[in-house]
């Protein structure tokens, strides 16, 4: 009968490393552009992912990640939104202002 040996872990031993994550950064500054307010935060976490990596908490930086892509995210499909409605806003107020146009002459 043969016994298994067990490698007991050490304290803070991580395991192996994941491979480089993108930090989102790039998705961050674009969400800038279309709504700022949503963005900073967006841009806050992506900054985290980098020195948690070297840390070598994989899990902040994992969570930094999914945070930052959430509030990227969100800038974005509100700057989308906040876009097209102001454009629909123009448009048929364009149209509207030229189909109720006085067409009075003196």
């Amino acid at each position: 009968m043969k016994i298994k040996e067990s490698i007991p872990m050490q304290p803070g031993y991580q395991g192996q490393p994941p491979q480089q994550i993108d930090n989102n950064m790039t998705m961050s500054i674009v969400a800038i552009f279309l709504f700022w307010p949503l963005a900073i935060p967006a841009i806050i976490n992506a900054s985290k992912v980098k020195p948690l990596m070297e840390q070598g908490d994989y899990a902040g930086a994992q969570a930094a990640l999914a945070a930052s892509k959430k509030w990227s995210k969100l800038a974005l499909i509100v700057g989308i939104a906040w876009y097209v409605i102001a454009l629909l806003c123009c448009v048929l107020g364009g149209v509207a202002g030229i189909m109720g146009g006085d067409t009075t002459t003196y």
